[in-house]
């Protein structure tokens, strides 16, 4: 069985992160695409062909009775309302990230598809990233011991990237912190308390485009997420400490950069890790013998979100991203900004 699929939004992130691994996907059909701004011919074209309709009226799409799906890829202040809509008229409902701006619209959302009966969720692609999946297997196989501390970091070298003045959620934190962090309660759940600096350490009342993050949990395990706009000499992508042993791992996924040079998944090679680029461990083993090897890069795929909704709308499994993860993303980036940087948000018990 199929699903039909409509976009709202045919910008960078529909036709970079969703569409050429749907495009692969026999049980999705892109059946309409709503867009407000022209589309370009040679986006559009390949859809047209076969059958795909665009239109700038949101109503075609609402009250389409055949279409099961919604995706929305449009800016994130548009992200609640859009939602609520498509919630609204009784179809489930992917959301770009961030998903919302507020853990109250969160929950709002996330109820109302419960009582719709329609999937609600935000679209955690970088769960699926190679370098995340590399430190996720090492940390699920044991033998770097108890994790003690786990540092992830997206870094760039791009002046005067972000200097203008906007909302919070049109900054790095919500931008990037969300994937970070995402990965991390995917892993190791809720923390207890947060400590952030947020800031733009270029132009005073900017927006920030940069954060330093730590997420701090009962049994001593602290988590540091981290991401800038002047960093210019490479820095690890992930750091893993444990009772036994560490993990590094350099290098960023492969899959964006493929895109960007017109490899498709599906192509022979898409999205694989370069050797020099594998992590490595240094721990002990059982015998107490130190060992060091190459860890290889699992292969990472978008379009194994798609797989997971897929199976939760047709076979009824879990979602992916569970509404506790959902409330607790938004919670860590809305908190981030409760209060003038430097700061510390304790987190109370999650509460449905």
């Amino acid at each position: 069985m199929s699903l039909k699929i409509a976009f709202i939004g045919f910008g960078k992130s529909a036709n970079r992160y969703h569409l050429p691994y749907l495009n692969i996907r026999p049980d999705f059909e892109l059946a309409k695409v709503y867009t407000r701004k022209p589309v370009e011919e040679k986006l559009a074209r390949p859809y047209l062909d076969q059958g795909t309709v665009f239109t700038n009226d949101l109503n075609d799409v609402l009250s389409d009775p055949q279409i099961d799906l919604v995706t929305i890829c449009t800016p994130a202040s548009t992200h609640y309302q859009l939602a609520k809509e498509v919630i609204l008229a009784n179809k489930s409902v992917i959301v770009e990230k961030p998903f919302v701006d507020s853990v109250e619209h969160a929950k709002e959302l996330l109820a109302l598809g419960k009582e719709k009966g329609v999937l609600v969720t935000p679209y955690q692609n970088r769960r699926f990233d190679g370098d995340y999946l590399s430190v996720k297997q090492v940390i699920e196989q044991g033998f770097l011991g108890k994790i003690l501390e786990v540092e992830s970091h997206i870094d760039y070298y791009r002046p005067g990237k972000v200097s203008q003045p906007g909302t919070k959620e049109q900054g790095t934190f919500y931008g990037l912190g969300i994937h970070l962090m995402d990965r991390m309660v995917a892993l190791f759940g809720r923390p207890k308390t947060v400590a952030y600096d947020i800031r733009n350490n270029e132009v005073a009342d900017a927006v920030d485009n940069y954060f330093d993050v730590d997420l701090h949990y009962d049994d001593s395990l602290k988590v540091k997420v981290k991401a800038g706009f002047l960093i210019a000499s490479e820095y690890p992508r992930f750091i893993v400490h444990g009772t036994n042993g560490s993990f590094i791992k350099y290098g960023a996924d492969q899959q964006e950069n493929d895109l960007k040079a017109g490899i498709m998944p599906g192509s022979a090679g898409f999205g694989e890790d370069s050797p020099m680029y594998y992590g490595v461990a240094n721990y002990h083993n059982s015998n107490g013998d130190w060992i060091k090897k190459q860890i290889k890069t699992p292969i990472g795929d978008y379009g194994a979100f798609y797989d997971g909704v897929y199976q939760t709308l047709i076979n009824d499994r879990p979602k992916l991203v569970t509404d506790e993860q959902s409330i607790t993303d938004i919670e860590l980036l809305e908190s981030g900004f409760e209060q003038p940087s430097t700061s510390v948000h304790q987190l109370t018990d999650y509460q449905a």
